[in-house]
């Protein structure tokens, strides 16, 4: 069964003036719970819109997004927020982490924002980190870690909040070979051990040839 749902989507930045572009074209496109996806096509192809769309992260121009049952263009913005905290893991290719909060700190920052108790949030976080082979670093700043590390640190807090899905844009971008490998090994782990569902963007060959599925966009639409 799809979780997610997107019909006759549309993103169209400049509408209305005489050279409108069309970011996302009319996109029918379902996911299904536990897939590890990647859209891929060249820079400007849509795919970062496409999945801020998904995301929550900006508003289409036309068409539905459906999550769990959830038509999410019709939830009120403070709704949309706490659905989007609820139900979403984002990794960001510049990591997007807090420079003065540790790395456990950083993981626990969702679940603070959730009302989580201080012992769920301490213990949900250790335990993230460990997943991710980072347990030793849980109280180092990121400027103290690597590109590598800090990717890691990313995905736990992604998962920190229990998400049914995780959206990744270019995780991989600013990494290392051996960087790439360890974090999508750890990413793919999780897919099939913990049956998280990954959704990602990318244009690099390292990320693709890790996809279960292969989603081809250009100038906007999906054609393959």
């Amino acid at each position: 069964m799809s979780i997610i749902t997107l019909s006759n989507l549309n993103k169209i930045y400049n509408e209305g003036t005489d050279i409108p572009v069309h970011a996302v074209n009319n996109v029918d496109l379902s996911f299904e719970a536990g897939e590890f996806s990647v859209i891929k096509g060249a820079s400007g192809c849509g795919k970062t819109t496409l999945l801020n769309l998904l995301g929550g992260l900006d508003t289409p121009s036309s068409g539905n997004i459906i999550i769990d049952g959830v038509e999410i263009g019709k939830l009120s913005a403070s709704n949309l927020t706490n659905f989007r905290m609820n139900n979403i893991g984002f990794v960001f290719q510049a990591y997007n982490l807090i420079p003065v909060l540790t790395a456990r700190e950083n993981v626990e920052f969702i679940m603070h924002l959730q009302h989580k108790s201080k012992k769920e949030r301490k213990e949900r976080a250790l335990a993230l980190l460990e997943s991710v082979g980072l347990r030793d670093r849980a109280d180092v700043r990121p400027g103290k870690l690597s590109g590598g590390q800090q990717q890691r640190v990313a995905v736990a807090r992604a998962l920190a909040s229990k998400p049914k899905f995780i959206l990744a844009d270019e995780p991989t971008a600013n990494l290392d070979t051996k960087a790439t490998e360890n974090l999508l090994d750890i990413m793919e782990n999780l897919n099939k051990v913990e049956g998280i569902t990954f959704i990602f963007a990318s244009h690099d060959d390292r990320v693709i040839k890790k996809a279960h599925r292969l989603i081809e966009l250009e100038d906007g639409k999906v054609i393959g």
